[in-house]
């Protein structure tokens, strides 16, 4: 099965900084939620994109972006 190359895959050490716009909306894209929700699973988990992702996944159900 060949990789989706459209959509970046975040490493799980790849920090995610909500104090940039365009950051901010790049990840949301990326799981498939809201800006408030990627927001809210920094304050909750950090800001490490692997802690965001499986938060993310626990709370809203989300897709669950492909594993690297």
């Amino acid at each position: 099965m060949s990789q989706d190359h459209h959509q970046p895959q975040a490493h799980p050490d790849d920090r995610i900084d909500v104090g940039y716009d365009y950051a901010l909306c790049a990840w949301a894209r990326h799981f498939n939620v809201s800006e408030q929700k990627v927001k809210e699973a920094v304050a909750a988990v950090g800001d490490r994109a692997g802690r965001v992702r499986e938060h993310l996944t626990r709370t809203t159900g989300a897709e669950r972006p492909s594993s690297r």
